[in-house]
């Protein structure tokens, strides 16, 4: 785990790796916790047998949805800063799902502190009297055993000291 003193430290960081998370086996059990909270019960993640049968994929898999809510959990381990008293999830720029993630699979994420810029306090997106900045970073979501990531996130946070 990348740990930052301050995001003075964590801004001088910008542009390079934060490093990747430890994989997360996806159950067929958190996919079907994921369907009932969301009301997405679509077959092809909740009925192995038919997916099985007529899914290209020949198996459920995960919700896109449910892959990218994992991000908090996944930047978790890969990163914190120590003088942070809170974060807030401010957004996507851009979220791509490229790759199936089957039940039973592995994932994994890796990120990159893409762009930080300062959060003034006073403004409507910050907490009045803290520093802060918004933070951009690169998630990429990989399988074990595939080329080809499961999705792709540019994620904003803010961060207030």
């Amino acid at each position: 785990m990348q740990t930052f003193a301050t995001l003075a430290d964590l801004t001088e960081h910008k542009g390079r790796e934060l490093g990747t998370s430890d994989w997360l086996t996806i159950t067929q059990e958190m996919i079907n916790q994921f369907a009932e909270a969301t009301g997405d019960r679509q077959w092809i993640h909740t009925d192995p047998e038919r997916a099985a049968r007529e899914s290209p994929f020949k198996a459920p898999i995960a919700h896109g949805f449910l892959t990218l809510s994992l991000a908090p959990k996944l930047l978790n381990e890969i990163f914190r800063v120590d003088s942070v008293r809170m974060a807030v999830n401010y957004g996507t720029n851009k979220v791509r799902f490229t790759n199936p993630v089957p039940a039973g699979s592995r994932l994994r994420m890796k990120a990159w502190l893409h762009h930080v810029e300062p959060q003034h306090p006073g403004t409507a997106d910050s907490d009045e009297g803290s520093n802060g900045v918004r933070a951009i970073t690169e998630c990429v979501f990989e399988v074990d055993g595939q080329d080809k990531p499961a999705c792709v996130a540019e994620l904003v946070s803010l961060l207030f000291e």
